[in-house]
């Protein structure tokens, strides 16, 4: 297994189940539930030294989504384009999410995932099974809409692990 396919896998590892449509769903009513629970000033909250705040953290989930939305449909449309990386700490350094309302941020995630959810819902399996070349590395359609869910399951977890015992 290559580096590239071991990173992709512990994103996928995270889907609770087959249904990564279904989990897309549910992914965001657990973050929009754990986000909405928190007050401005717990939003600011970092675990450590260097770590994103909440803030960041709900901002870096949009961005990356954003990222991911258009490789889907450049892929799915059969753009043999290779598509750029992206550096998560150069995005999360220039977002200014801290200077947002957590109200905001929770509203552009809303909308960002509604995106994502008629994309990948109205793509019939073809479309889906288009392969494209992001960041130097193969991928198909159908796995950067897992990476969506089990990214965001990802960082879900990471609040309820490190952040939420701190608060």
């Amino acid at each position: 297994m290559t580096d590239f396919q071991k990173y992709v896998q512990r994103y996928l590892d995270n889907i609770p189940s087959e249904n990564w449509l279904g989990e897309l769903k549910n992914s965001e009513e657990k973050t929009i539930a754990l986000y909405s629970k928190l007050s401005e000033e717990q939003s600011l909250f970092a675990y450590d030294e260097g770590k994103w705040t909440l803030k960041e953290l709900l901002l870096h989930l949009s961005d990356t989504e954003r990222v991911f939305q258009y490789r889907i449909l450049a892929f799915a449309r059969g753009d043999q384009n290779e598509l750029p990386g992206f550096d998560e700490e150069i995005y999360a350094k220039n977002s200014f999410a801290n200077e947002r309302s957590l109200e905001s941020l929770l509203e552009e995630y809303k909308l960002v995932r509604k995106s994502s959810q008629i994309l990948l819902e109205t793509m019939n399996s073809s479309a889906l099974n288009n392969i494209g070349t992001a960041n130097g590395n193969q991928i198909s359609a159908e796995t950067i809409g897992k990476l969506i869910v089990g990214h965001n399951f990802h960082h879900l977890n990471i609040i309820e692990e490190r952040y939420l015992p701190k608060l």
